[in-house]
């Protein structure tokens, strides 16, 4: 169930990927495809090692251009003459932060704003803000990253992301390498600061349940192609194709399997 253009549900497409594909080599990472990033949603993409989500992502954001097809954002395409401008209204969160480790917190996250010339002040006063969204200790801020916990980290990532108030964060499998009791509080801050900014949020994630608890619209791939698009409730109960099944049933927690056996 892909939109291309318009309006659906009060919301507006912010990006358009329209045939899209992208080779490896002699890997198709992403077969030609079409699909809508729609305003103020957040939307998962989701599967199996290698379907091409992270590619996808690196996409959207203009680290690769696609072999055939274009990419639009707000209806600018998204070129290597557009690209700078287009991606300083992007925040790009990965796995495990990607801090520069010399630098401390505070210099991480004020990193853009420095170079595009804030004024002290102006920085200073946005650090703040986004220091008590995120509920990261303020004396963390003169640390270095070796100094600070996995979930202090991604923090730090995540503010230095919206340092610049950006349209749209793009995030590549944030949580993905944190223990679960700091990823689940994790989960529940990210969610309260995507409804509090109302941000256009895209996520990669392998789990489905982190799919489930943060997607508006979650996107499964298989093999470089868009095999649905959805509610949780939508890829549950009306797979569109058997595949849809066997990833979610593949990722059925142990209390799950417990209480099956249990009855």
């Amino acid at each position: 169930m892909l939109f291309l253009g318009g309006r659906r549900g009060g919301y507006s497409a912010l990006i358009e990927l329209i045939r899209v594909s992208k080779t490896y080599k002699n890997t198709q990472a992403l077969h030609p495809l079409d699909l809508a990033i729609q305003a103020g949603m957040t939307t998962v993409l989701i599967g199996p090692s290698g379907c091409g989500k992270s590619t996808l992502l690196r996409l959207l954001i203009g680290l690769i251009l696609p072999d055939s097809g274009a990419i639009r954002f707000k209806d600018v395409a998204i070129t290597p003459e557009t690209i700078l401008a287009v991606r300083r209204k992007m925040g790009y969160v990965i796995q495990e932060g990607g801090l520069f480790p010399h630098l401390t917190a505070y210099d991480n996250i004020s990193l853009m704003s420095r170079y595009l010339g804030w004024n002290s002040d102006k920085i200073r006063e946005r650090v703040a803000e986004l220091t008590e969204l995120s509920r990261f200790p303020s004396d963390g801020l003169t640390r270095y990253p070796l100094q600070l916990s996995g979930g202090q980290r991604q923090r730090v990532s995540l503010m230095r992301s919206l340092m610049l108030d950006p349209e749209v964060l793009l995030m590549d499998e944030p949580l993905g390498a944190l223990d679960p009791m700091i990823r689940a509080d994790l989960q529940e801050d990210l969610k309260r600061i995507f409804r509090t900014l109302k941000k256009t949020v895209v996520l990669v994630t392998h789990d489905m349940g982190e799919a489930g608890f943060f997607g508006d619209t979650i996107i499964l791939l298989r093999d470089g192609r868009i095999v649905q698009s959805g509610g949780l409730n939508e890829l549950v109960n009306s797979p569109a194709d058997p595949f849809v099944t066997q990833f979610i049933n593949a990722q059925r927690s142990p209390l799950d399997a417990l209480g099956k056996n249990g009855a």
